[in-house]
């Protein structure tokens, strides 16, 4: 049964593993699909199984999948009547968002005005501090010389992070330790802020010594529905990039997390949001910090999934359809434990990036085991993207019981011809700090410099 006023064709603008994922979702509701894709990705999974696919361009993604043009001509030329943009890429482009609604195409999405409001770092803790979430102490804006960016620093005490206002992925950040490292630290955070995003603004945040990262996945829609999926501790990265992902936090008691999941279920409702988002925070000692607000699918949505039996996807394209969320808060519960792990096409000790031919592929199953990727024998992961090729996620009654299951599954893993992070991911989840669950956002860049 299929729900009334639903779409009939939707474009997938994206590629890889979450291009397949929003397929699957499509076709379980009977909604047909449109791929776009490079010329490189002509073999690829998401193109071989949606029912139309169109050819946006070249190899590189500014030519191709970042071609806002090319992917509202694939959507006008196949007549689709909505656009998902998975994540990454175009997900928390502004200007896409509004482009796709002006041409009288569904953007399956919040509102431009929200992607462009959270995408300005420094507008979105001003926005959720009003709204009554606690935030990083850090400077009153953007810090407009090495003056301003001194006394803030001076103000709040070393070590500090300097950030790009409309950053993300790490670029642009710096950690100062003296007023001495500043000066330096400023230029290399401002040119590395323009060149990924178009503006050298930053600002200044206090720098935890050893924070976890804490984030709550929620769900809006434009009437009034409010709901989340509990937290997720991302706190294991390597450069700012996670590596491996949990739910619920080992770190959190009940009454811990009641509180954050509370606190943001109010704020989103007083935003108005819609969609699918997640709210970013630093924890420590505690306490809640708010770092940054995604308004997209996030690559980790599966363990939410996994533990509330709620399919995000159909879920953002049930809201962009103008329904009502299928769940009240009070329909969701959690249960168990599950852990993803981000399995890349990378050397597992040099992390050097290893495209290449995939001679031979066989992913592991079994009860609670989910494996997200567009992989196959005889693909080529081609070295113009990310390096990104599966996710394995696995669920367990409790984190133990998941930790074994999650052993069991990366030891069945099989993907040759090229060098994955399999072998880090095997290694890591046999480390004593992870199995005992602590650990901290640092923790794993020395664990690697450690046992290099």
């Amino acid at each position: 049964m299929f729900d009334k006023g639903m779409f009939d064709k939707i474009l997938i603008a994206n590629r890889g593993e979450i291009a397949l994922r929003v397929h699957r979702a499509c076709r379980e509701m009977g909604i047909q699909t449109v791929a776009v894709h490079s010329t490189v990705d002509a073999d690829a999974m998401h193109v071989r199984l949606a029912d139309e696919s169109v050819c946006i361009g070249p190899a590189p993604v500014r030519e191709s999948y970042l071609n806002m043009h090319e992917v509202l001509s694939a959507a006008i030329i196949t007549n689709a009547e909505a656009i998902h943009p998975g994540y990454g890429l175009l997900a928390e482009n502004a200007e896409f968002a509004a482009m796709v609604e002006e041409h009288g195409f569904t953007f399956i999405g919040p509102t431009a005005d929200h992607i462009r409001m959270m995408g300005d770092k420094i507008a979105a803790k001003e926005v959720f501090k009003d709204l009554g979430i606690p935030v990083v102490p850090g400077s009153d804006g953007a810090v407009g010389d090495e003056r301003a960016a001194l006394a803030a620093a001076r103000k709040m005490g070393f070590p500090v992070m300097i950030k790009a206002a409309a950053g993300g992925g790490g670029k642009g950040m710096k950690r100062v330790d003296s007023a001495e490292q500043l000066a330096e630290a400023l230029i290399a955070a401002r040119g590395e802020a323009m060149a990924s995003f178009g503006s050298d603004e930053v600002y200044i945040e206090k720098f935890l010594t050893h924070p976890r990262h804490i984030e709550v996945q929620i769900l809006a829609d434009t009437h009034g529905g409010v709901i989340h999926l509990g937290e997720r501790d991302c706190s294991l990265q390597r450069r700012h990039q996670k590596i491996l992902e949990e739910t619920p936090s080992p770190a959190l008691n009940p009454e811990e997390r009641e509180q954050i999941c509370g606190l943001v279920t109010s704020a989103i409702a007083g935003l108005g949001y819609r969609g699918a988002g997640t709210v970013e925070f630093l924890y420590e000692d505690g306490a809640f910090h708010f770092i940054e607000m995604n308004t997209r699918l996030q690559v980790e949505h599966p363990i939410s999934e996994m533990v509330s039996g709620v399919d995000i996807v159909r879920e953002q394209i049930r809201v962009a359809a103008g329904l009502e969320l299928a769940y009240r808060q009070e329909d969701i519960t959690l249960s168990g434990h599950a852990i993803e792990c981000r399995i890349n096409a990378e050397h597992p000790e040099t992390f050097a990036a290893a495209p290449g031919l995939v001679r031979d592929y066989h992913p592991p199953g079994g009860l609670r085991v989910r494996v997200d990727s567009a992989l196959y024998a005889g693909y080529r992961v081609p070295a113009q993207y990310d390096s990104l090729i599966s996710k394995l996620i696995v669920l367990g009654a409790n984190r133990n019981e998941c930790l074994m299951r999650l052993r069991r599954a990366l030891e069945e893993y099989v993907i040759e011809g090229i060098p994955t992070t399999i072998p880090l991911h095997r290694r890591l989840i046999a480390e004593p700090d992870f199995v005992n669950g602590d650990y901290d956002i640092h923790w794993l860049e020395n664990w690697i410099e450690a046992t290099a």
